[in-house]
């Protein structure tokens, strides 16, 4: 692996990194969520050289980095603000880092800017005072004096959250370019689930300090290894309840008197064995895997529950639909034109479908709320 962060620990007195383990590839592009304070920009700064472990160890490319100074572990990193030189105009802030460099000439570096401008589509602003630029032309600038230097990894943080809409899609676009165009590795920290989707190969949940789950996206965002994973990727419909029934290709979890939720979860059943009838468990179901219907309907789907709708919530082209199902509160979504044709309303009986490949089952139910 190309990044590998093995048993990281940092003690910061208030705030303690607690032994993080995760490795990057070469050319990957891994991006770490969590709420707010849970670690993400310290675990940053801590592999940059920013900050000083505790314990563990950080390689880059099989060399051990930890007692290197940031200067010399050859690590980029571009903030939300940008952090650039006042005094220096775009083309002095993007030359700053080969200026360090020995053995290369004012002509070379001349060139790379060149390059290196064209690329970032700010060829034109070269000669311009930072303090006329746009938010999203410092970042671009910002990014420049990043790879100039060909780091062998980029760090971001938040490095969108401060740009319009359109700004951070032309960059998304941009940074995918960059990434195959110059095989970058990423290291990237935000809250905005889009840079997911558009950018990440992985991503990794923190939350006080330490690393929860690590996977594809896809992985993480249908199979969550606990409820706070769960609850915050999204899922919403994150229910306790009680083992009434398990075999190696399904489970029939009780989650109140009169509901029972059928799984085919894969990881768990396989471990049927090893699981007591009554184990305590948490069964979670992404709100987009939820079908609703007006009557029951011949189908593949081991679960159909009547309900009744409590809440209609319009966001933008989808509409989110809570149910309520034996006094359990269920959340699914529809589009405006699906919404419309199954004639919706509040007090309106509804059924609910799911199928039970769709039910992830977790061993344990602890609620991590923020404070």
């Amino acid at each position: 692996m190309y990044l590998e962060v093995e048993n990281l620990s940092v003690d910061l007195g208030q705030f303690h990194l607690r032994d993080i383990n995760f490795s990057v590839a070469e050319g990957e592009y891994l991006v770490l969520i969590g709420p707010t304070g849970s670690g993400k920009s310290v675990l940053l700064e801590t592999i940059i050289g920013f900050y000083k472990e505790s314990s563990g160890t950080i390689k880059l490319n099989d060399e051990i980095i930890n007692n290197l100074l940031p200067e010399e572990r050859n690590i980029g990193i571009v903030y939300q603000d940008h952090v650039l030189f006042p005094n220096m105009n775009v083309y002095d802030n993007i030359a700053f880092g080969l200026k360090n460099k020995k053995n290369i000439d004012k002509e070379e570096i001349d060139a790379k800017i060149k390059e290196i401008a064209e690329v970032m589509k700010i060829s034109h602003i070269l000669h311009r005072d930072i303090q006329t630029l746009s938010g999203g032309e410092s970042q671009r600038t910002a990014l420049a004096r990043a790879l100039i230097v060909e780091p062998k990894i980029i760090l971001m943080d938040e490095p969108f959250s401060a740009l319009d809409v359109s700004t951070q899609a032309t960059l998304t676009k941009l940074i995918k370019q960059l990434g195959r165009q110059y095989k970058t590795t990423f290291l990237h920290v935000t809250h905005n689930f889009n840079d997911i989707w558009n950018l990440a190969d992985r991503v990794g949940v923190m939350k006080d300090g330490k690393l929860h789950q690590i996977d594809r996206v896809s992985e993480v965002f249908t199979k969550p290894n606990s409820d706070f994973v769960a609850e915050f990727v999204g899922i919403h419909n994150i229910f306790p309840g009680t083992i009434e029934e398990l075999t190696k290709t399904y489970v029939k979890v009780k989650v109140n008197d009169k509901l029972s939720i059928f799984s085919s979860d894969e990881e768990f059943c396989k471990n049927y064995k090893n699981i007591i009838i009554g184990e305590k468990v948490t069964v979670a179901i992404r709100p987009e895997n939820i079908i609703f219907s007006k009557g029951r309907f011949e189908s593949s789907a081991k679960n159909q529950i009547r309900g009744i709708v409590t809440e209609i919530d319009k966001k933008g082209p989808v509409v989110e639909i809570s149910t309520d199902v034996n006094g359990t509160l269920f959340k699914g979504m529809l589009t405006k034109s699906s919404f419309e044709n199954l004639d919706i309303e509040i007090g309106k009986e509804t059924y609910l479908i799911f199928k039970s490949l769709n039910v992830r089952v977790l061993d344990s139910y602890t609620i991590h709320k923020e404070n």
